[in-house]
């Protein structure tokens, strides 16, 4: 079986299985139902009582009745009052037939083979924290550049192309850079693995220059994380009496990073020297106050290396711009920088 890739184009998303691809935006989805009130396009000629043609292909009206599922026909009005009946196959969502092809991904994906275009392939994860299990997985992430071309198109480029069934996930260089300005930490892990999978000499410089993304706004993207879903922790051990331990287990580990980031300047990825402590957590060996008075001792440790860091205001602005437009520009080429 071939795998089965998610493209992220600008928040919403296209499917693709080996060369094809299909639209997942919810006025595209293929077992939709149209509600009332939805302007539609036949896609046949409609014939009135008399067998003549009463409107032609490509005529709009509106949904004034819905089916109960797909194998049922919608009730469609016309401007002039008449109505039919008509099959899910024989009309389409107005603003869908408006776009035409400017919704369609498949021939993008084909004559442009984004997933040859990885430059930079890293292992995350339990791997890379070296917490990994026997039932692990391989979670891999990483960066593409789309070629030149696409940029100047109607299409536009893929935020991201992602499988679920092999772990994997490549952000756009544009959209890992701006991820990485704002201190995510997903894009942080990356650039700090210590299981790099694959490189181009472009995706080296990228990891050359990683330390230009570090500023204390890593302090209040990290802690903000940690405080808002610690907060929904609490509200389900009061609601519901458990957590997701796993989950509990990666926020103590990334307050942990985030205090490493600030005292030494570098993101703290591998963390086997924490590993029985962590598993413990996540296998839930460890209560929920004990968890609580860790979290505090740890939030104070995160306020103190705030006070203390070395860290810029900001990242480096100018120097990932720069970057990014060095790309660009080769991204012209047709070999992969």
């Amino acid at each position: 079986m071939r795998p089965s890739w998610t493209v992220t184009i600008a928040g919403q998303t296209a499917h693709q299985r080996g060369s094809s691809a299909i639209l997942d935006r919810t006025h595209l989805q293929p077992d939709l139902i149209y509600s009332v009130g939805t302007q539609v396009v036949s896609k046949v000629p409609i014939v009135g009582a008399s067998g003549r043609m009463a409107h032609p292909s490509g005529a709009v009206g509106v949904v004034v009745q819905s089916p109960v599922d797909l194998e049922h026909s919608y009730r469609v009005r016309f401007p002039d009052g008449f109505e039919t009946a008509l099959r899910r196959e024989e009309v389409v969502m107005l603003a869908h037939f408006r776009r035409g092809q400017l919704d369609d991904a498949a021939e993008m994906l084909k004559s442009h083979r984004l997933f040859d275009r990885v430059i930079l392939k890293v292992v995350i994860g339990s791997r890379a924290y070296g917490l990994e299990t026997e039932a692990s997985d391989t979670d891999l992430r990483g960066v593409y550049l789309p070629p030149a071309e696409l940029h100047w198109s109607l299409f536009g480029v893929p935020e991201a192309l992602e499988n679920e069934a092999t772990q994997e996930c490549y952000w756009e260089l544009q959209k890992f850079l701006t991820l990485a300005l704002k201190a995510n930490p997903n894009v942080f892990e990356c650039l700090y693995s210590p299981l790099i999978v694959y490189a181009t000499p472009l995706g080296r410089e990228l990891l050359a220059m990683r330390d230009c993304f570090l500023s204390r706004v890593a302090y209040q993207t990290f802690n903000g994380y940690v405080l808002s879903q610690f907060k929904k922790m609490q509200a389900d051990i009061r609601n519901h009496g458990n957590v997701k331990w796993k989950h509990v287990m990666h926020l103590i580990r990334l307050l942990r990073s985030g205090i490493h980031l600030l005292r030494h300047g570098e993101v703290l990825v591998h963390v086997a020297d924490q590993r029985d402590q962590l598993l413990a957590i996540k296998r839930g060996e460890v209560s929920w106050s004990e968890i609580e008075s860790l979290r505090l001792s740890l939030h104070r440790e995160f306020d103190q290396a705030l006070a203390e860091t070395k860290l810029p205001e900001r990242p480096d602005y100018d120097r990932a711009n720069a970057f990014l437009i060095r790309a660009r520009r080769l991204a012209l080429d047709e070999d992969l920088p």
